[in-house]
């Protein structure tokens, strides 16, 4: 994705005609070194083919591919011409957005663009701009649309009138987080409005948190005082968001299928509401490309749309989006879809369903790209495959894996392994015992989710610790959830089988969320499952594996983080998991919860047989089973030690932390909540290195403001007592969305618009955070720092607010730096140096950034390994520029607690190690084996290998 600058945005331009103005376009792209001047002839060459006027005022001019010769770099510039242009389509263009594109990313800018073409009067406000950053701000703001989906509809209810459905609309709509009490209060007040055809509406904009329509169907339609009673309509109102919806309802009306909504079930309402026809033929066809619908398959798509002899609308399954025209490609771009998501297709008339076949073909072979298909789920086995494990570990051997939390553990192997379900689909295959119609399907059903929710809710009464107990409640709130009961209703009355129906249920819904390509809601997806899985156990007679109740090591392919959070930290003497990195969730829960840790063993650790004895070293990354006697006995020798220097390393936890010749290498302490502060300086932080202000924007449903973050971040320093607090402005976007702040679909977010980038498109946020975090502070260490900052530019604008902000509070002791994550940034840290008050280096995602692996890839993220040297000698870099200009650095990635990696980043010349607070008392204690010129050896030796591998075991010989 192309992302817009100031320097992109020329104003107050003047042309002659619209031959005049594509020269200046040209022009432009010379003088900004994207072009040669012959791009100029491909530029004419393009508009002789076909006009590139887009709509409401805006032309994007772009090259042949025949000129693509003359592209030096992929680019944009933006003319503004206010007075208008008279084009030579006739049409009046007011902007050019002119594109020197060395493939076919032009259609890319389409897509970032569809979102201004519908909105009325977008093209006066674009002429009239006087700033650059209003132009900017008008063509890249995402529309906010009013949500609609199956989580907002309440179908069937048994209401005696319009009132008590608006309720329950209203209801559904409190209880999806859409608005607060205040609004279901309001709408208790409102009477509905007709609409036609038995349908009202009821609407407020009373304690909005998100623009939603919530739907309620009575059990049966019924006629009222006032007429009949087909469904109730509330709407969440906020702007003009739900426009888009009422227009479509109002569709709805003039076709005269109002009625048709009384027992229709979800899958229908939604898409009467897109507005596909109830005659219209459908077909459905999921996404294969890797990157979904982008520019190219995009394009093939239209192309075999306008072939048909009958227009063919398109939308997704998932969600309100609307149905949109086939042929349109501003249109199919901009509905975004990405892989494993379903198109749905619909025409009229004859020859409708060749057209669909047609359509439905072209998107299963790949719309010109090579695809590969989704792997399926069998309904029989939601549980692992059958492939045969590979070969057994052999005993008493040493086998490498990647260190993940320090410590030694012995202790008998639990392996965790899904177990396999056997059930047929239909009921009529049921053993005597479970066969049965639909009804004793149903009781069958009913009674194992009641049966699972007594589980959850004994299991939420004995867990240890609020965060366990939370997620297991979670759990439970998602077997009350009505509509994957709904869904499974609706499976039995086809004649399925209680479990068939089940899982059905649960795994649309899981792939539902998984398909949306986030992280957060990926892990929705594995509780799901879990969940899904414990009903599923009832209803076939099989146990979930229950972990001893005796002290053991947990080995298992591997675990997110509601899996860890659950982990009971008095029995779990160890883990090892088959997959994951260093730097994966699993490794960091781990090391936060002091559990000794190997990752990215390999599937042979999967046929340990429970209860043989196994050996965990955390620091060295390997794992013995069945260990001799003699080597038994070595380890418990050095367990003792282990334990002995914990106890030691936790008593001296408020010496400052020195090597063993009096270096000063300061150890501070990650956090994620200021509610933490206290405890990180009961365990010996010497400040905080880290604070990751985003928990602050996640625990609100809008925008935190001002006294908000004044009171969380003045708890923190608070806590501290005079020590350093290190805050991180607001670093979301990725795998960290907001869901007030809307973000544009992305291809790849973790290239795309996160950490500063973000911010700086927002600045009054930037500037809200800023002013709040120096009032808390007052005359008190403070230390703020700017996330994935790439260059000198970005650190610049961000210092602008900085020092404006500064200026009027007047913080008596405050600095500014930037995060060391990527590339670029430790590169240029020469420059950087000169103007920043320090640096903080995130390994985490510098490593990730450097080796281009993905630490929460299946397969790859073993290999993301931050002692790689690569990385090591960015550190370097980055080190020597700051040094060299007086300033300090930091490491606050998950490396700074790496056992081997100390020694390491002091001899690099680190300034400061901050960790999660639990090691803390363990990383002083290890720079006081070290000496300044011992850890310049680790160092040196280190930078000379040339794979991680190799790094680790030149440490290890030394």
């Amino acid at each position: 994705m192309l992302t817009l600058t100031s320097d992109d945005v020329l104003l107050d331009r003047h042309a002659d005609d619209w031959r005049d103005a594509l020269d200046q376009a040209a022009e432009a792209l010379v003088e900004a070194g994207r072009v040669a001047s012959g791009y100029r002839d491909g530029l004419h060459a393009r508009e002789a083919q076909s006009s590139t006027y887009l709509g409401n005022g805006i032309a994007i001019p772009h090259g042949t591919p025949e000129s693509r010769e003359h592209v030096k770099t992929t680019g944009v510039r933006v003319l503004q011409f206010p007075r208008g242009i008279e084009w030579h389509d006739g049409q009046r263009v007011t902007l050019l957005v002119t594109i020197a594109a060395q493939s076919d990313e032009h259609l890319d800018i389409l897509r970032q663009l569809t979102h201004v073409l519908d909105r009325d009067g977008v093209a006066e406000r674009l002429a009239a701009a006087d700033s650059r950053e209003e132009v900017i701000a008008l063509l890249s703001r995402a529309p906010v649309e009013a949500r609609l989906d199956a989580d907002t509809l309440c179908l069937g209810f048994p209401a005696r009138d319009r009132f008590e459905l608006a309720l329950a609309a209203a209801a559904r709509l409190r209880q999806v987080g859409s608005v607060d009490s205040s609004f279901v209060a309001e709408v208790n007040t409102l009477e509905p409005v007709a609409l036609g055809q038995g349908l009202w509406l009821v609407s407020s904009a009373r304690g909005v948190v998100t623009p939603t329509l919530g739907v309620a169907t009575p059990e049966q339609a019924f006629v009222g005082p006032k007429g009949p009673v087909n469904a109730v309509f509330c709407l969440a109102a906020q702007g003009d968001a739900h426009r888009g919806l009422l227009e479509r309802l109002g569709i709805l009306l003039d076709a005269g299928d109002g009625e048709s909504l009384a027992d229709a079930d979800a899958a229908t309402l939604l898409a009467r509401l897109s507005g596909e026809s109830a005659d219209a033929d459908t077909a459905r066809a999921t996404v294969l490309n890797a990157h979904g619908l982008h520019a190219r398959p995009a394009k093939q798509l239209v192309q075999v749309a306008r072939r048909q002899r009958v227009p063919v609308k398109v939308r997704l399954l998932e969600g309100s989006g609307q149905a949109v025209s086939a042929a349109s490609l501003t249109k199919v771009i901009g509905l975004g879809a990405r892989r494993g998501q379903v198109l749905v297709f619909s025409a009229e008339g004859e020859g409708a369903g060749e057209a669909l076949e047609a359509l439905v073909a072209a998107v299963k072979d790949g719309l010109g790209e090579h695809v590969t298909p989704l792997q399926e789920t069998p309904l029989e086995s939601p549980a692992a495959d059958d492939e045969p494990l590979p070969a057994p570990l052999e005993d008493d051997v040493a086998h490498p894996a990647v260190p993940a939390s320090p410590g030694l553990a012995i202790a008998p192997v639990f392996v965790m392994r899904t177990p396999r379900f056997e059930y047929p689909e239909r009921a009529s295959d049921l053993d005597d015992a479970r066969r049965g119609d639909s009804d004793a399907q149903l009781a069958r059903l009913d009674a194992a989710i009641e049966e699972a929710a007594e589980q959850l809710r004994a299991l939420v009464r004995t867990a240890q610790g609020g965060e366990v107990a939370e997620i297991l409640s979670m759990h439970e709130e998602m077997l009350d959830d009505p509509e994957l009961r709904e869904a499974a209703h609706e499976s039995l009355n086809t004649g399925m089988s209680a479990e068939a129906a089940w899982w059905s249920a649960i795994d649309t819904a899981a792939r539902a969320q998984e398909n949306l390509a986030d992280r957060l809601l990926a892990e929705r997806a594995a509780d799901l499952r879990d969940v899904g899985r414990r009903v599923l156990g009832i209803l076939c007679g099989v146990r979930l594996p229950t972990p001893p109740e005796t002290p053991y090591v947990l080995v298992t392919d591997d675990v997110g983080p509601s899996d860890v959070a659950r982990l009971d930290t008095s029995k779990v003497r160890g883990l090892v998991t088959a997959r994951g990195g260093a730097t994966s969730h699993s490794a960091i829960l781990a090391r936060a919860l002091g559990i000794p840790a190997v990752v990215g063993a390999g599937e042979r650790v999967l046929t340990l047989v429970n209860d043989t004895e196994i050996i965990v070293d955390g620091e060295r990354g390997r794992v013995i089973p069945a260990p001799s006697a003699e080597r038994r006995s070595r380890t418990e020798l050095r367990l003792k030690e282990h334990e002995m220097r914990e106890r030691e390393a936790y008593a001296a936890r408020h010496e400052e932390g020195r090597t063993q010749d009096g270096h000063r290498v300061e150890v501070a302490a990650n956090l994620g909540n200021t509610a933490h502060a206290a405890d990180a300086v009961e365990r010996g932080a010497e400040g905080v290195g880290l604070l990751r202000t985003e928990f602050v924007f996640m625990a609100h449903p809008d925008a935190p403001d001002l006294d908000t973050q004044i009171a969380e971040y003045r708890q923190a320093i608070d806590a501290l007592d005079g020590r350093p607090l290190v805050a991180r402005t607001l670093d979301v976007g990725g795998d960290k969305p907001l869901p007030y702040w809307p973000l544009p679909q992305e291809d790849n977010p973790f290239l795309g618009l996160r950490g500063i980038r973000l911010a700086l498109t927002r600045p009054e946020v930037l500037e809200t955070q800023l002013r709040a975090l120096l009032t808390a502070a007052g005359d008190r260490p403070l230390r703020i720092m700017f996330p994935m900052v790439k260059d000198i530019a970005e650190f610049r604008a961000a210092r602008e607010i900085f020092d404006r902000v500064q200026a009027e509070v007047q913080a008596g002791d405050v600095q500014l730096g930037v995060m060391i994550e990527i590339p670029s940034c430790a590169l240029l840290a020469p420059s950087l140096a000169a103007e920043v008050d320090f640096f903080s280096i995130g390994t985490n995602d510098l490593t990730q950034y450097t080796l281009a692996i993905d630490r929460g890839h299946a397969e790859l993220s073993a290999q993301a390994d931050g002692l790689h040297p690569a990385v090591l000698a960015l550190i370097r870099m980055t080190v020597d520029a700051a040094h060299a200009q007086g300033k300090w650095v930091g490491v606050c990635g998950e490396l700074a607690s790496d056992a081997q990696a100390v020694a390491v980043l002091v001899g690099l010349g680190v300034d400061e190690l901050s960790v999660s607070a639990r090691q803390v008392p363990m990383v002083k204690a290890r720079l006081r084996e070290l000496t300044l010129a011992t850890a310049r050896q680790h160092a040196e030796t280190a930078l000379r290998q040339a794979t991680s591998d190799a790094v680790r075991e030149a440490l290890e010989a030394l």
